[in-house]
């Protein structure tokens, strides 16, 4: 037998009309996403940040440019940080030259002596440059950009036009340096919490294979003895 008083009753009101209150905020929640927080993106918004550009030149815009049209380009967004002919000014990073270089103690990585695609030298002066502001030339200035820089390191003749035909046909010298399969062991493995071994050995590891630059000191030592 239950016997209840006017606080309880009270007490039984309030949280019936909290409950009730509660439950459109829920209800509103589960519409608009699981915290209740923003909203579906937009095929515009999305767009603006979809401008990654494949090896195989798949998301290159309508678009050209030729070398002739990327000179004055260069020469007016550019030449300030790397130099005439991309020599490199300052501290700002040379674009051409480099070539042969790889092997020795201090490589020049260019784009001509290193970078594997052309398709991402047309991604990254689009997003990235010119440094001081970035995303602000139009889709034909950056394919004249591409076209003259990639003249600059005698990859393409002085009558190239670019576009997103002609751009993923382009052979970069240092494409073939690159591999593309991971060599590293696989090392993800269950824990062990019964009837494991009483001792572990290493069969495999990342030692001479050229994974990460050499440190000349006693890790390289220890890994290659």
């Amino acid at each position: 037998m239950f016997s209840f008083d006017k606080s309880s009753r009270s007490i039984s009101g309030l949280c019936s009309g909290l409950m009730f209150a509660v439950l459109p905020a829920f209800a509103l929640a589960e519409s608009a996403g699981h915290y209740g927080y923003g909203s579906p993106a937009t095929e515009e918004q999305i767009q603006a940040w979809d401008i990654d550009i494949r090896p195989d030149g798949q998301g290159l815009p309508e678009g050209s440019g030729s070398v002739e049209e990327g000179m004055g380009i260069y020469e007016t967004y550019c030449s300030s940080c790397h130099g005439a002919f991309g020599e490199g000014m300052g501290r700002y990073p040379k674009l051409s030259g480099g070539e042969g270089s790889l092997t020795e103690d201090r490589p020049e990585k260019t784009i001509g002596s290193y970078w594997p695609y052309a398709s991402t030298l047309w991604d990254y002066i689009h997003r990235a440059m010119p440094f001081f502001a970035p995303q602000s030339l139009t889709d034909d200035q950056v394919y004249a950009l591409t076209a003259y820089v990639l003249n600059l390191n005698y990859i393409v003749d002085g009558d190239f036009v670019a576009n997103k035909d002609t751009l993923p046909q382009v052979k970069m010298p240092n494409e073939d340096g690159f591999i593309w399969e991971d060599p590293r062991p696989e090392v993800t493995n269950v824990r062990c919490m019964e009837d494991c071994k009483d001792e572990v050995t290493v069969s495999d590891s990342a030692a001479d294979k050229n994974l990460t630059p050499s440190t000349t000191g006693p890790l390289d030592e220890g890994l290659t003895e």
